[in-house]
């Protein structure tokens, strides 16, 4: 994949430039087309997320205890004796979720339910992310750990705790990152995908909140890892790829 460098103009909480982008291919032009796709995903149980939790005893039942012994060697860390967590596009997977019902795991939120939250953002969302939120769900499915929600209080079935919101804490060992970064997604360990606001196209930022140092100097610009459109993150997704393939293919 070629990179290509693209200077973001914005605010000074924002995003300097320059920025490596990867060059977009295989995105989604039509955001009729690109929505239906996140919808398809977003609406089917085992494929709302990267990975999906199947139980071993049923693995054992339908393919063989020998299928649950591979599995096990492959992804020991999602493994733990009941279950194992699998990737979405897993045979198994598509054969346990066969007869689940569909549809969105939070409903969509409704317009107000969106100008709340830009007017406690105290900024305006893209018109894309908007129908995301609008016509597909308030948040539970997409890359990674899964798009934040708009509302508190959204909480999975079988869940303990609320799901993640924009309303969510970020602050971590010295400070927040700007107010112009939307929280999109958790991204494992330190790592989150945020939303620019006010950059040039609105990119979605890979930043790890402890990849910069205050007493060096540093600010939470110093913890961006990567960037690319707010389509192309999308657009992965929904044609079943990885997101963070796009960023190991930009740091080859």
């Amino acid at each position: 994949m070629s990179i290509r460098t693209q200077t973001f103009v914005g605010t000074p909480d924002d995003v300097p430039g320059p920025i490596r982008l990867p060059s977009p291919v295989e995105d989604e032009t039509d955001d009729d087309v690109l929505l239906a796709k996140l919808a398809a995903r977003a609406w089917n149980p085992g494929q709302r997320h990267d990975q999906v939790w199947i139980p071993t005893a049923w693995i054992a039942e339908h393919y063989g205890p020998e299928r649950v012994a591979q599995w096990c060697r492959t992804v020991p860390r999602y493994a733990d004796g009941t279950g194992v967590e699998l990737p979405a596009q897993a045979e198994e997977v598509a054969a346990y979720f066969a007869g689940a019902e569909r549809g969105p795991v939070f409903p969509p939120a409704s317009a107000a339910d969106v100008e709340a939250a830009e007017r406690r953002i105290g900024y305006a969302l893209p018109d894309l992310l908007r129908r995301v939120y609008t016509e597909i769900g308030d948040g539970g499915f997409g890359p990674d750990f899964g798009l934040v929600s708009l509302r508190r209080g959204q909480r999975m079935p079988g869940d303990l705790t609320d799901w993640p919101s924009v309303h969510t804490d970020r602050t971590h060992r010295y400070g927040a990152p700007p107010r112009s970064w939307l929280l999109l997604a958790f991204g494992g360990c330190s790592m989150e995908w945020h939303l620019s606001l006010t950059a040039v196209g609105n990119p979605v930022l890979l930043y790890d909140a402890d990849g910069w140092e205050a007493p060096w100097g540093q600010n939470p610009h110093d913890g961006l890892r990567h960037a690319m459109p707010l389509r192309r993150w999308l657009s992965i997704w929904a044609n079943n790829g990885q997101v963070w393939d796009d960023v190991l293919a930009a740091c080859s």
